[in-house]
Parts: structure tokens; sequence; C-alpha cells
């Protein structure tokens, strides 16, 4: 594992910081969570969903679980961020195969919306965050990626991406993994 930048450190503290207040129930610290991480779960849920209603109910309900359950968040176990994106990940393709087995699914307006103000700095990281992702996908073999796009993106299941894909099953697990230590090192995760 890639040693922790100073940069990265400093956030982390952040982080922490804001989890800490959120457990004694301060709801500034849930809306300046929301502010610095908002826009990044959104966008996930977003490019897997191709909805923009239900990525943004996938927000509201991650910050909502957040508010409710912040003490199970354990920071020796990752970086906040990366848990934010796992969730995301996770609800939408839960999402989506709720749409696959349901044909039709009641719409009921949520009264709970979070509002994020605007801000450049909160923008600024994100845009760079989401960045780096994108520059670390880059980088990867052709292979790599398109199975990573399909596994997170698509959400498939490693079997599907071997049906579609018509290669092995090994040799998929094989390049997900691969794929996956890659992008840790690159993103110092």
């Amino acid at each position: 594992m890639e040693p922790i930048t100073g940069q990265e450190h400093a956030r982390r503290s952040a982080d922490e910081a804001l989890m800490r207040r959120i457990l004694d129930g301060d709801e500034a610290a849930l809306g300046t969570l929301y502010d610095r991480y908002g826009g990044l779960v959104y966008s996930i849920a977003n490019r897997i969903l191709r909805d923009t209603g239900a990525a943004e109910e996938v927000l509201q309900d991650i910050f909502h679980q957040i508010w409710r359950t912040a003490a199970r968040f354990d920071f020796e176990r990752g970086s906040l961020s990366a848990w934010l994106l796992v969730m995301a990940r996770s609800r939408s393709i839960d999402r989506l195969r709720r749409r696959s087995i349901v044909t039709t699914e009641e719409a009921e307006p949520s009264n709970m919306a979070l509002r994020a103000e605007w801000d450049l700095e909160t923008a600024a990281a994100q845009n760079q965050m989401i960045a780096q992702v994108r520059k670390a996908l880059e980088a990867l073999p052709e292979a790599q990626r398109q199975a990573m796009e399909l596994a997170y993106f698509e959400g498939l299941t490693q079997t599907e991406i071997a049906s579609r894909t018509g290669d092995p099953l090994g040799t998929v697990k094989t390049r997900i993994r691969a794929a996956i230590a890659s992008l840790k090192k690159a993103l110092g995760v």
C-alpha cells in the first residue's frame, strides 16, 4: 500500500471529525459531508442507473443511512470516500436488479430532499477525485478496464461478464482482481 500523503491525511482527519460530529447529532456536519461527497455519490449512482431521479433517491438514502448509522463506519478499514462509493455502487446495482424483477415501481416524491449549497472548493475537490479515478481507469489495460466497467458501472456479475465477453470465468476474475489492485495503488487507497 502506498504511503498516505499529507493532503490525504488531512482529508481523512476532516472526515473523521465530521463523522464524530454526526454521531453527536450535528446536522450541519451531515450537510458539510453531503457538500463534500454528494456530487461524487450522485455521479456514480447516475452512471450506473442512467436515471437522475433514481440516482437522487440513492443519494438521499445513503446520507440518511449515514445519519442513522454513523457509528458503524470504521476508519481503520478504509477511507470514507471509498465507503461511500461502495455504498453508491451497491445501492444502485440493487435498484437495477429490482427494476428488472419488478416491472412497475411506485414512485413517491421524497420530502426529505437534502439541499447543498454550491461550494467551489468542494466541487473542485470532487472534480479532482473524479479525474483521478478516470485517469486510473484509462491507464488499465483494455481487457481489465472493460471488465471493471461491466462490473462496476453496469452491475454485471463475473459470470455475466464472462458470458458477455466470451472469456473464461477465471480470466474475468483475474482481470478484475488485477484491475482493483492497480486502481488501489494508483489512487492510494
